[in-house]
């Protein structure tokens, strides 16, 4: 094989590792943005939740962005076995991806005064 057409192939292996490469790369970063979390703010405040009814999807992953307004609410979702303490003026997170459809509901597990048992809400997740 003359020096010529050896290059040729080299470069040719070379170029086509690297589009290789380059679609490895892409295909990556299309899984990370198709699992890109969404983002779903909820203020507490005695004696509400607001939204007090989110919707989700079945796999989809999601933050619950909670603050707490006015006292040291609480967050739990029983069924989940998810549960959080929400400090006034901060902002609290909890990730989720529901698994399964169904209705799942959420309350206040911190005294927080008359009305504190209609502290509560519900997640709805569809398929």
């Amino acid at each position: 094989m003359d020096r010529a057409r050896r290059q040729f192939c080299i470069r040719s292996a070379c170029g086509f590792g690297a589009l290789l490469a380059v679609a490895a790369i892409e295909a990556r970063d299309l899984k990370n943005v198709a699992r890109k979390e969404r983002v779903i703010t909820i203020e507490a405040k005695k004696f509400v939740y607001t939204p007090n009814e989110i919707t989700l999807k079945t796999g989809e992953p999601v933050v619950l962005a909670f603050t707490a307004i006015d006292f040291m609410h609480g967050f739990f979702i029983p069924d989940m076995k998810i549960r959080a303490d929400l400090q006034p003026g901060q902002v609290t997170q909890v990730r989720l991806t529901p698994a399964q459809a169904g209705e799942y509901p959420f309350l206040c597990d911190n005294f927080c005064g008359s009305g504190h048992e209609e502290m509560s809400g519900k997640i709805i997740v569809t398929d």
